[in-house]
């Protein structure tokens, strides 16, 4: 199972996330922030939860991009 979580109110709108993870992110047209698709929120961290196995390199590569560090990735 692969965890990812979104700190989305740290988010700045940089769009790294959604090009890197396309599949997993898109960027609010309301506010410009990243959304995490599929996603629960809770207190501000939205976790979504996949067995998708592929999801961990794109949401990998979108959190090493990420410039203020908001989305981590986990293998459970």
């Amino acid at each position: 199972m692969i965890i990812v979580t979104l700190q989305r109110d740290k988010c700045i709108g940089c769009n790294y996330c959604a090009e890197f993870a396309p599949e997993f992110f898109r960027m609010s047209k309301k506010d410009g922030k990243s959304v995490l698709l599929k996603s629960i929120d809770k207190k501000g961290f939205h976790t979504m939860k996949t067995p998708q196995y592929d999801a961990s390199e794109s949401c990998d590569r979108a959190a090493k991009a990420c410039p203020v560090n908001i989305i981590s990735v986990k293998e459970n």
